[in-house]
């Protein structure tokens, strides 16, 4: 999972970074991403794509890669979401991470098609959380952070039941905001399944 890395650094490139977001799709709570360029890549744990580790598997590599990698962090709230759309505020976490980075990169590897503005070269490559392993750390990075400010969200709006379905638009979900309307991190420009 090291062929990008190695192509870039082939090409001169010395600083290199993986973006992935977590968040896109859900009814609730902010899109989170994640930059990190890797200190080392002699990991322990299995690092993929976050979807495809096992919650205890994507807590353990999260830790792992805290200690071996630098970390950029973006969120843009559900407000924000509603205001410039799902598509730009992914972006705009994107730009936010790399900037967030305390080293600055030289060549950027992204997950997906997305291309953000970032002060360096980059490579978007499709399915990238599961073809590069700075790609894939970041995935895991966004994903546990996500998951964690959905897991405090959930304390102030226990009904939702955010703790379960990080405010994915499962079924239960789906029920509960019918029984109870939005709360006030649901995004309004999404269909949340409201009752008519």
């Amino acid at each position: 999972m090291l062929q990008y890395e190695a192509q870039a650094e082939e090409s001169g490139f010395k600083v290199i970074a993986g973006i992935d977001e977590a968040g896109r799709g859900p009814l609730a709570g902010p899109v989170v991403a994640s930059a990190v360029i890797l200190k080392r890549t002699d990991f322990v744990e299995r690092i993929d794509a976050s979807k495809k580790l096992s919650p205890g598997q994507r807590l353990r590599a999260y830790h792992e890669i805290l200690n071996k990698a630098v970390i950029g962090i973006g969120i843009i709230s559900n407000e924000i979401i509603d205001e410039i759309n799902i598509y730009k505020a992914t972006l705009r976490a994107m730009e936010e991470a790399v900037l967030n980075l305390k080293v600055s990169p030289d060549y950027i590897l992204i997950d997906g098609n997305m291309k953000p503005k970032v002060a360096c070269h980059s490579l978007s490559i499709i399915k990238g959380d599961s073809k590069s392993l700075s790609i894939a750390s970041a995935s895991i990075i966004a994903k546990v952070t996500r998951d964690n400010i959905m897991m405090e969200y959930d304390k102030s709006y226990p009904e939702y039941g955010f703790a379960r379905h990080k405010g994915y638009p499962t079924e239960e979900h789906v029920k509960r905001i019918r029984k109870y309307g939005l709360s006030p991190i649901h995004r309004r420009s999404f269909k949340c399944g409201e009752a008519e």
